[in-house]
């Protein structure tokens, strides 16, 4: 088969490396990718949102299956364009239509369809500019903290947790009157706050039948214990130690069942990922959030734990045969450490060269913010490597991903040190 994977972060050369190594993997090309992803495969300077040229460059190299990573092509209907087109119909895309997208595209959207599904979440309600007053009367009886989130897509930015009335007054203010995350913010829901603590749960599926694959932890903070801005992750690992059989049991029947057969019934075409992001509230799976594609940093470790060829399970997602296919995951330990630029998440360094990568022993070292210069290999974004250790245990994990990663080089890198270490 000849493959084309859009993207260009770490998820996308953790699935560039997986697909890599399928027999039935003829050719794969990434566009845009980046420097670790030609390894992989054919770099393609295509944006993954310039559709014309994604399905003329589909048309012309006789592309066999389509994989999207991120989650902006989805939302604007990647799949929907490839569906409409004489040429590119029958071309399988993993990765749902536009209206199944919206589970992540639109907060609003994902909170009424988890009411609809009584699948449990924090208890919410969405206001707009014109409902501003009322949404001020909500949170004075919402209780503290609470949290605010932005409707639509803000790159992960759009949360915010508010621990005084005041500060959620001024925030809510700021979203809706001064649009502070852009018309992401047009609508904001005002949420309870969950006591507990967060992972990641990820589902394949072909809209009849769905795979788990394994759980993962991330990292959102800068700073270590925990401290400092949000990023987009800073590290992850797989599994969970707290996510043991009964609760992750609990997860299937009362969150990833309900959101399939709900997707179903609503008769959502829906072929892909769905990423389910939780809170372990005493036991208890309370939902937060979904997304339409993978996490990342969450893929670079579990992409290390899938043992059986991920390209015959895209396939089954695909034909609509995914139960007929084999998911073997490894008990093994992924730990991922995200190494990012210096003044990462506010404005950061670019165009530093990278050394060191070739010193990195017992790790996979995948790029996300990276690109060539010659021979030189140089930071082009925020995050710029995730180095993924996959050993016996936890400890193992995250001292060779984090010694790893100590290996290499460049002016003003940054990486958390404690990644993980608050499960050991």
């Amino acid at each position: 088969m000849n493959i084309l994977l859009l993207g260009s972060g770490g998820r996308e050369s953790a699935f560039a490396w997986k697909i890599s190594q399928s027999p039935k993997c003829d050719h794969l090309f990434i566009a845009p990718g980046n420097a670790g992803t030609s390894q992989y495969g054919t770099n393609v300077n295509i944006k993954a949102t310039d559709f014309e040229n994604i399905g003329n460059f589909a048309i012309e190299n006789s592309i066999d299956l389509v994989l999207v990573g991120p989650e902006e092509p989805l939302v604007k209907g990647i799949h929907d364009f490839f569906l409409a087109n004489e040429g590119l119909k029958d071309i399988p895309v993993i990765g749902p239509q536009s209206e199944g997208a919206q589970l992540e595209g639109s907060k609003d959207f994902s909170k009424a369809f988890m009411q609809r599904h009584n699948i449990p979440a924090a208890a919410s309600q969405t206001f707009t500019r014109e409902t501003l007053q009322e949404g001020f009367e909500y949170l004075a009886t919402a209780g503290l903290p609470v949290v605010l989130k932005a409707d639509g897509l803000a790159a992960g930015k759009g949360v915010l947790i508010c621990t005084t009335l005041e500060e959620a007054q001024l925030e809510l203010t700021e979203m809706l009157t001064h649009a502070k995350f852009g018309d992401a913010g047009s609508k904001v829901l005002v949420e309870q706050f969950l006591q507990g603590i967060e992972l990641s749960v990820f589902v394949m599926t072909d809209g009849e039948n769905y795979k788990v694959l394994p759980e993962a932890k991330d990292y959102k903070r800068i700073g270590e214990g925990d401290t400092g801005l949000n990023t987009g992750g800073m590290g992850s690992v797989s599994p969970v130690p707290f996510a043991d059989e009964a609760f992750l049991k609990k997860v299937e029947e009362k969150v990833i069942i309900p959101t399939v057969e709900g997707l179903r019934k609503e008769n959502i075409a829906y072929k892909g990922f769905i990423f389910i992001g939780l809170m372990n509230c005493d036991g208890e799976p309370y939902m937060i959030e979904y997304n339409c594609r993978m996490g990342d940093p969450e893929t670079e470790s579990v992409m290390l734990r899938i043992e059986s060829d991920f390209v015959d399970l895209l396939e089954g997602v695909a034909e609509g045969n995914l139960d007929k296919k084999e998911l073997i995951i490894s008990n093994r330990t992924a730990a991922t450490v995200v190494m990012v630029a210096g003044g990462y998440p506010g404005e950061y360094l670019k165009n530093k060269v990278i050394t060191g990568i070739e010193n990195v022993r017992d790790s996979k070292v995948f790029h996300a913010g990276t690109s060539m210069q010659g021979d030189d290999i140089i930071t082009t974004g925020g995050r710029v490597l995730a180095v993924s250790s996959l050993q016996d245990n936890l400890f193992d994990a995250l001292q060779q991903a984090t010694a790893d990663a100590s290996r290499i080089y460049w002016d003003g890198m940054y990486f958390r040190k404690d990644i993980g270490f608050d499960l050991l």
